[in-house]
């Protein structure tokens, strides 16, 4: 069907984790059903930050950069701007050139699958690849079985010519079934008529259509990566799919990271190719309704970061979540206009510092005169770090010490790390030191500490989100 295949996948998970218990104590009841634990995203992270981690893992996995990308898509049903173009950013972020091919897809849980099969359609490849980024945060009101069973997570393709994973077979099918789970205009949560019988009848009927217009025969096939808005609705659909419930179990993760929405599918996809997996069945599905079937078979080479460390209270889940927080106070913080923020952006999405061209020091910012010699009439070279560095000093931002553009994170997360960080140059021993907030999760920060770099929400201000790089501890330097 194409030449194009599948030559890395990348997935990722926030570190929080809420347990079903806590739910129960604070409501009586847990109505998601087969779900244990679920993924949160801590108050600087969205659908943006998360897919910037999983496409980081891919491309490294794959042996590829952003320079290679040529076709760049992301998908999502919760996107952090209702109305932006975000595959900018993330071209941005990941290093990708302007001249790329973008396609922003969301409003349906299998816009992952969706793009996917627009990537795959969009050779000839030659040393050029495609990036498919799915990322998704899905959120209901308190009380209701979505809001219960929603999680948080991302996965990333690569698509190349030459890739180990093949794309054997794919299909799609649409059935029109209205409201079974959407979001109207304005709102941000989830919901659903509720009907149990149409709701099921609208997932089997509709992945089933897709399923039964594959060419090649599921016998063989090892792993389903099944749509999972819970832990059971999967699994009523063996008898559409022709395949049995432990072969959904292979590929199956909402049990302990919650319902991830679009990226559902691939995160299972990403963890059945870690256990060896040979053949997987990928079935998408989105409400209204639509399905996509895709046959893959591997081995297709997974980096993922799917444990979690930290377990949260019902209370400090309502907190990440904004439901008991404050905003920014009256007044606001520091202002920096959308077109200064614009002008630092290579510095703050790739750590991009500048050599001076008198003495040949590290600058960052690159700006004005050089911070070693001195000299005003430099010119600066770009370089763009690698994004290690180790602590110098360190200090916690508790409440009533956050800065005003920094409250609401604090008020949502509580009180976080502030450091200076000596960041490594591209030549060994020369560093730069700037300041950064130091994401540590139960970890405690020390001077000499070892940290990485990685983007996230930085702060809002006149309704626009600021992405920028923040540190965390290293897991492999500590």
């Amino acid at each position: 069907m194409t030449d194009a295949q599948i030559a890395a996948i990348g997935a990722y998970t926030p570190r929080l984790r809420i347990v079903a218990e806590e739910f129960e104590d604070a409501w009586g009841s847990f109505n998601a059903a087969g779900v244990k634990q679920k993924a949160v995203p801590e108050a600087d992270e969205d659908a943006l930050t998360m897919g910037v981690e999983a496409a980081e893992r891919a491309l490294d996995v794959a042996g590829y950069s952003g320079a290679d990308v040529c076709h760049l898509a992301f998908a999502t049903t919760s996107p952090p701007m209702a109305e932006e173009d975000l595959s900018a950013r993330l071209a941005n972020v990941l290093g990708v050139p302007d001249s790329v091919t973008t396609r922003t897809m969301t409003g349906s849980t299998r816009v992952g699958a969706q793009a996917l099969s627009g990537a795959l359609d969009a050779g000839p490849w030659g040393e050029k690849i495609a990036l498919v980024i799915i990322s998704d945060c899905p959120k209901g009101a308190p009380d209701s079985d979505v809001e219960h069973a929603a999680g948080a997570g991302s996965a990333a393709l690569v698509v190349d010519g030459n890739g180990p994973g093949k794309v054997l077979d794919r299909t799609s099918h649409v059935d029109t079934y209205p409201g079974t789970r959407f979001r109207t205009g304005g709102d941000d949560k989830i919901t659903g008529l509720g009907v149990t019988q149409y709701d099921r009848e609208a997932f089997t009927t509709t992945l089933g259509g897709a399923v039964d217009k594959l060419d090649d025969s599921l016998e063989d096939v090892d792993a389903a990566a099944v749509q999972s808005p819970d832990g059971k609705l999967p699994y009523r659909a063996t008898a559409a799919l022709g395949i049995d419930a432990e072969t959904i179990a292979a590929a199956e993760t909402v049990s302990s990271l919650g319902d991830t929405g679009a990226a559902s599918v691939f995160i299972g996809a990403a963890t059945a190719f870690t256990q060896d997996t040979e053949r997987l069945l990928v079935a998408a599905y989105g409400s209204g309704a639509g399905a996509n079937a895709i046959l893959l078979e591997g081995p297709v080479p997974v980096e993922s970061a799917l444990d979690g460390e930290t377990e949260l209270s019902y209370a400090e889940y309502l907190r990440r979540r904004g439901e008991i927080t404050s905003d920014e106070p009256e007044g606001g913080g520091a202002y920096v206009s959308v077109p200064s923020w614009r002008r630092t952006i290579d510095q703050r999405h790739r750590l991009v510092a500048g050599r001076c061209s008198a003495c040949g020091a590290l600058n960052f910012p690159a700006d004005g005169a050089c911070q070693q010699c001195n000299e005003r009439s430099v010119s600066f070279e770009a370089i763009e770090l690698p994004g290690t560095g180790t602590v110098e000093a360190v200090t916690t931002i508790a409440q009533g010490g956050a800065p005003p553009e920094f409250v609401e994170q604090q008020s949502k997360s509580g009180p976080f790390v502030s450091a200076v960080v000596a960041l490594d140059g591209p030549r060994g021993k020369e560093t730069v030191s700037v300041a950064s907030q130091v994401l540590n999760g139960d970890t405690k920060v020390d001077i000499g500490t070892a940290v990485d770099a990685t983007v996230r929400r930085i702060y809002s201000q006149e309704d626009v989100i600021r992405y920028g790089f923040k540190m965390q501890v290293s897991e492999t330097r500590r």
